[in-house]
């Protein structure tokens, strides 16, 4: 075969295939390719272009490709920064609306290249569009669907939340408002009512401790985190343990000799390991053995509720029937519990997962059926910083601070929280301004004559009780504020430093705040 037969076979070989890819190219319906000059001018059609933008080739070819654009993307000049983007990196893609020869529009999923020939120069753009308005759809639909069913769920657990803190609620206001009731007629009467007043107050409590346990719950309690020693803390409590469970059941505990203290507060874990061991308690109705312990442990992100580094795993095992992985899965959520009607409020699980999480720790779960529970509180180690001790006030100090008459403006928005702290602060031997807002009490402050202290409640409309501090601070600095919630998160702007009292607070417990701001 001579050269110039060679050289015409090939040449024929190199025609057929362009002629293949050009039919190729030109019968594809499914996307849209067609060639653009460098200047974005259409100079080839195909018939995926034609099915899907409804254009004719006579009809478009040597028109520019920014009439495919929306009004709004070509006022942000899109079309001409797609191609410099094209020619700049060597590729352009992104989503967005296209329009169709009819002005109707559809989602699309465009490419662009750029087409250089062999000396680099830019010979135009090769356009690839395909119509994805379908999947789109059925994407959003999945969504749509996801957010609703979230929704659903959402509702659901508002309205075992609510029904079950009704439930509690409604219990504890009978007992609070009966006992009242009947203090009121012994009253008249004359006739002692001690015993209705400790039953009203004691009811009052009930109803402080259920809210603590919402506020856990939700992580918004205030938590006092500080170095603790937990076998010191376990050692403390032995007697309350022991006294809660009875006589059938023992407590083995099983710590080693050295064990770093950890980052929390002390009073809430109390709280939490007496909630752990009497649920131990009564998954043993015959009794049986409860073992604690703990021990310093390394984990990784997938190992205990997404926790990473060094923890110390306080454990409370018992050997009781354990549950079922369907229960095991429901075991902390709010208001579910297996004790049965009136013998628990199921938020005791709850509250322990929130103050764990809120102090930087987790709660896991671990049972199976027939082989007993343990819980686990992995609570993080604290940083190994030299304390000194504070010595405790003495008695003669605290008694003689009391002593001292001050002129109090008390703040809340709420007429009875408001009367109630009026009462106990002149009953402490005070005088009591009030204020029903925020904006009355800076009229009050400007008004004169200037109080000792301000107490007043955080959550209030239009001006919160931290942002009043903040102006008390901005126009009478060194006027004292103690500020009164039952929430943790205080928003930016309000001084860490601002003394706090915890909402509801007892007489005792605002008589050594007062105390405490004015020393």
């Amino acid at each position: 075969m001579t050269i110039d037969r060679l050289e015409r076979r090939q040449t024929e070989d190199l025609d057929r295939s362009e002629e293949q890819f050009r039919l190729l190219v030109e019968g594809v319906t499914d996307y849209a390719i067609y060639m653009l000059d460098p200047s974005g001018y259409v100079s080839s059609w195909n018939a995926g272009a034609r099915r899907i933008k409804g254009y004719e080739p006579e009809e478009i070819i040597g028109r520019h490709f920014s009439q495919f654009y929306t009004e709004e993307d070509k006022g942000g000049d899109l079309p001409a920064r797609a191609l410099e983007i094209a020619a700049s990196e060597g590729r352009f893609e992104r989503e967005g609306w296209r329009v169709r020869k009819d002005r109707t529009r559809f989602w699309a999923n465009v490419i662009i290249d750029p087409i250089r020939a062999e000396d680099g120069t830019l010979i135009g753009f090769a356009k690839i569009t395909r119509d994805i308005t379908e999947k789109r759809q059925s994407q959003e639909a999945l969504e749509r669907a996801q957010r609703e069913l979230f929704q659903a769920q959402k509702m659901e657990a508002v309205g075992q939340l609510t029904g079950g803190v009704a439930h509690d609620f409604n219990n504890l206001l009978m007992a609070i408002l009966g006992s009242l009731e009947i203090a009121k007629k012994r009253a008249l009467a004359g006739q002692n009512n001690t015993d209705l007043i400790e039953n009203a107050i004691q009811g009052a409590k009930r109803g402080a401790a259920l809210t603590q346990r919402l506020l856990a719950f939700s992580r918004k309690q205030e938590l006092k985190l500080e170095p603790v020693d937990v076998a010191d803390l376990v050692k403390g409590m032995a007697g309350l343990l022991q006294g809660s469970i009875g006589p059938s059941i023992e407590i083995v505990t099983s710590f080693p000799l050295a064990l770093p203290k950890v980052q929390a507060d002390a009073n809430q874990l109390e709280t939490a390991l007496l909630n752990l061991v009497v649920n131990a308690r009564d998954a043993m109705p015959r009794g049986g053995v409860i073992t604690l312990s703990a021990s310093k442990q390394s984990v990784h992100r997938d190992d205990v509720k997404d926790l990473q580094g060094d923890f110390v795993c306080l454990s409370v095992k018992d050997d009781g029937d354990g549950m079922d992985a369907e229960t095991l899965e429901k075991a902390t959520a709010p208001f579910f519990t297996t004790k049965g009607v009136g013998k628990g409020t199921g938020l005791g699980l709850p509250m322990v997962q929130g103050l764990m999480a809120q102090g930087g720790g987790a709660l896991a779960l671990r049972s199976s059926q027939g082989g007993g529970t343990t819980a686990e509180l992995w609570l993080p180690l604290a940083e190994e910083t030299e304390s000194v001790e504070q010595p405790p006030l003495q008695p003669s100090i605290l008694s003689k601070r009391s002593e001292r008459r001050l002129n109090v403006l008390a703040v809340d928005d709420d007429p009875l929280v408001l009367m109630n702290t009026v009462l106990m602060l002149e009953d402490l031997g005070h005088q009591a301004m009030q204020a029903y807002s925020a904006e009355e009490a800076l009229r009050l402050l400007e008004q004169g004559p200037l109080p000792d202290l301000v107490v007043t409640d955080h959550a209030m409309p239009r001006m919160t009780g931290g942002e009043l501090a903040t102006e008390i601070a901005r126009l009478l600095p060194g006027l004292p504020v103690i500020l009164a919630s039952g929430y943790a998160e205080i928003p930016g702007g309000v001084s860490c430093d601002l003394p706090r009292l915890a909402k509801p607070f007892t007489q005792s417990q605002l008589a050594e705040s007062v105390a405490s701001a004015v020393s």
